[in-house]
């Protein structure tokens, strides 16, 4: 028998009064009254504990946000972009609402089904994280792998920046090569400037370290070294060093699944095009504190190899030799014609120029195919006389001098 029922009980068959039984089970007179009169109302089950709850509470999510929430998480799982709390909590701030906490939208979505239970995860306070002080400090970039409606198997190569999470360059291509990936970083490198330095993993379209010497450097290692940008590679077998790119992927094919089937390399690209604004503009990226990467790219001076960083100016370009062996490029005003030699008619070339040196190496396998002093008097430039010529796989030196 409760205690609630005993005090009833011993007042009402008893005939203890209500002060005396008040005074016996240590509760209030008040609480006596109010025994007797639930009881009086609706038996024993009046005298059943009840809910301390308060029927209102001031802290309670709004209603209108608690649906938003809802409608965001279906919105954008639906579009295939990250639907977490923090993304939704960023959104709602864009639309001029007052975000709950992380932990109450996760709560909400919880409740309502939305999520599915995982294991329990290792604590992100574990995690030893190295991100990038500056943009263009360091440019990760792979590739991956991805099926068009027809199940031909294309790739997909990227160059993200460490700092911001930007993404410079998406492309997907039949097979990515190693002159494909120095177009890339060319095109990158017109569009925002030059990288302080660039982290890969060992591929051989990015390094040739792990070939056992064979073939030299190639046309990636070179050109990054002739620009005097420091290149690091990812230990083998150690994908975690570029785990920002290997994350990216994930969101890319996330993204992908929900999109209608590419049927070309065009149709791809166009989807490529659109995810890229999505990523850089409009999606919220938790590690930025909920800012977009192009916030975050802008929001900070850039970095710059140490020559570029020095004030002297350089310009990349690439070209093809013509049938008289020569190359033109626009110096000081005038057009000068590069004699590079016939022998190298119809090469593609990649003509890097700093101030008034300039130097022709061939794409593809990075070796130098002449160096110029540009002379402001002369129209034509002749090469310099001790440039290595095609058969001695001459590289350029790596402190930048060229």
């Amino acid at each position: 028998m409760s205690k609630n029922k005993v005090i009833v009980l011993a007042v009402l068959e008893g005939g203890m009064s209500k002060s005396e039984a008040a005074r016996r089970y240590g509760v209030g007179r008040q609480w006596v009254h109010e025994l007797l009169a639930r009881y009086a109302a609706e038996g024993d089950a009046g005298l059943a504990p009840r809910s301390r709850r308060p029927r209102t509470n001031p802290q309670a999510t709004d209603p209108d946000v608690r649906a938003r929430i809802l409608a965001l998480r279906a919105e954008l799982t639906k579009k295939g972009l990250d639907a977490g709390a923090e993304t939704i909590a960023a959104h709602l701030e864009r639309e001029g609402r007052t975000p709950p906490a992380r932990s109450t939208i996760h709560r909400i979505l919880r409740a309502a089904g939305t999520v599915a239970p995982e294991p329990r995860k290792r604590p992100r306070s574990s995690l030893r994280r190295f991100t990038a002080a500056q943009p263009n400090e360091m440019w990760q970039s792979d590739f991956t792998y991805w099926t068009l409606a027809d199940r031909t198997e294309v790739e997909i190569l990227d160059f993200i920046d460490d700092h911001s999470r930007y993404l410079l360059h998406l492309t997907a291509h039949p097979k990515v090569t190693g002159t494909v990936v120095t177009d890339a970083f060319l095109d990158t490198a017109q569009e925002h400037g030059l990288p302080a330095s660039t982290l890969t993993d060992n591929g051989l379209v990015y390094t040739t370290r792990l070939a056992g010497g064979r073939g030299g450097r190639n046309a990636f290692e070179t050109l990054i070294a002739s620009l005097g940008i420091t290149q690091k590679n990812g230990r083998p077998s150690h994908p975690q060093t570029q785990g920002k790119i290997e994350r990216f992927h994930q969101t890319l094919k996330k993204w992908l699944k929900n999109q209608p089937e590419a049927h070309t390399i065009a149709d791809l690209n166009e989807l490529l095009a659109k995810f890229r604004h999505v990523y850089n503009h409009e999606r919220p990226h938790r590690a930025l504190k909920r800012r977009t990467p192009s916030g975050a790219y802008a929001a900070t001076p850039k970095a710059a190899p140490a020559i570029a960083a020095q004030g002297e100016h350089w310009r990349i370009r690439t070209d093809r030799v013509d049938a008289d062996g020569k190359v033109t490029l626009r110096h000081a005003g005038r057009l000068r014609h590069l004699g590079i030699g016939r022998a190298h008619k119809h090469k593609r070339i990649i003509l890097l120029v700093r101030d008034t040196d300039a130097t022709a190496v061939e794409h593809g396998t990075g070796e130098i195919l002449a160096e110029f002093t540009i002379n402001p008097a002369r129209g034509y430039q002749p090469k310099k006389q001790n440039t290595p010529g095609p058969k001695t796989g001459g590289v350029v030196d790596v402190s930048g001098h060229l």
